[in-house]
């Protein structure tokens, strides 16, 4: 490869192909994805500014919100401009340290997203069986801890990616078949053994998965319990009413996930490239874009706060219109 270092086999550079075989439509292609990017960052940040801004959401399920939102923002962030970038201007060439950037922030967000439904799933737990004592066990201490404790199980999960990339021969060129850095596209291109990519890889995905699946089912599973004994049916409408919205983020964002991880494994030969390329991507992007719809329709709380925040704006609009008269 006429681009790769001699001594090492590493590239100066990777391409990225965006859809292979459906380069001509890239123009169209792009359209979906761009407007779920714009619903994604407007709609995420707007939560995370209502959030900040009401003092009736300064709680701890809303505080959840607002890092999901964050998390949301920041995954599809990481690979969707460089995506149009492709699409748009065909800027393939990517450096291979920012490639590895890219890759790193695309698993470490996706793995902080898993932690952070299973601690909504928790606090939701909390809320529910433990009432009284629900301002007491997640105070904005323990919501702090839980919050770094998840970011650095990301990180430090994530990191050997890096360095099992970092460690291969590159002898298979340098056109990676994507529209981002993936983890096992760029193995793939490499003439060395990658069986201990492939292996960390699944491990990592049952591992977190798996775990966070188990917290999130064994939480739901005391909170149908507790809520199934309540003797008001009003008391177990509010109570299944409030866990509604976190089972649909819920369902976003592990039944896509899910069919991503076994159709790569298991459907490369049977699914067409550029099917399983829309499926990635679609995987990545549904959760942004839906997460801030779901709980703006789903929670009470929320639909109130945006109606106060657009009163106020309307009411500080008219006060200013009155002194410029």
């Amino acid at each position: 490869m006429g681009e790769a270092n001699s001594s090492s086999l590493t590239p100066r550079y990777f391409i990225l192909n965006g859809i292979p075989g459906l380069e001509a439509a890239h123009i169209w292609i792009s359209l979906p994805f761009c407007c779920m990017y714009i619903l994604a960052v407007v709609g995420n940040c707007g939560l995370i500014y209502l959030i900040s801004h009401e003092e009736d959401l300064h709680r701890p399920m809303y505080y959840f919100i607002a890092l999901l939102s964050f998390t949301d923002v920041s995954a599809c962030t990481s690979f969707v401009p460089k995506m149009l970038c492709i699409f748009w201007f065909s800027l393939k060439e990517i450096d291979f340290n920012a490639c590895l950037v890219q890759m790193f922030f695309i698993h470490m967000w996706t793995i902080t997203e898993s932690g952070i439904l299973m601690l909504m799933a928790l606090d939701r737990y909390v809320a529910i069986c433990y009432p009284l004592r629900y301002s007491s066990i997640l105070t904005d201490t323990a919501i702090t801890k839980v919050w770094f404790a998840t970011f650095f199980r990301s990180v430090l999960l994530t990191i050997p990616f890096t360095f099992l990339i970092k460690r291969l021969p590159f002898c298979r060129g340098n056109l990676i078949q994507h529209t981002y850095c993936d983890h096992m596209s760029m193995a793939k291109l490499s003439c060395g053994n990658i069986r201990t990519n492939a292996l960390y890889g699944l491990l990592t995905v049952i591992v977190i998965g798996g775990f966070d699946i188990l917290c999130i089912t064994a939480s739901y599973t005391m909170i149908i319990r507790a809520v199934i004994n309540l003797s008001s049916s009003d008391a177990r409408h509010k109570a299944f009413s409030t866990c509604t919205s976190h089972i649909c983020a819920f369902v976003i964002t592990y039944v896509p996930a899910f069919f991503n991880f076994f159709t790569h494994r298991f459907g490369g030969h049977t699914i067409p490239h550029h099917v399983h390329i829309f499926i990635v991507n679609f995987y990545l992007l549904l959760p942004p874009t839906l997460n801030p719809i779901v709980y703006g329709v789903k929670t009470k709380q929320i639909r109130e706060g945006v109606i106060k925040l657009f009163c106020k704006e309307k009411e500080g609009f008219n006060l200013r219109w009155l002194c410029d008269i």
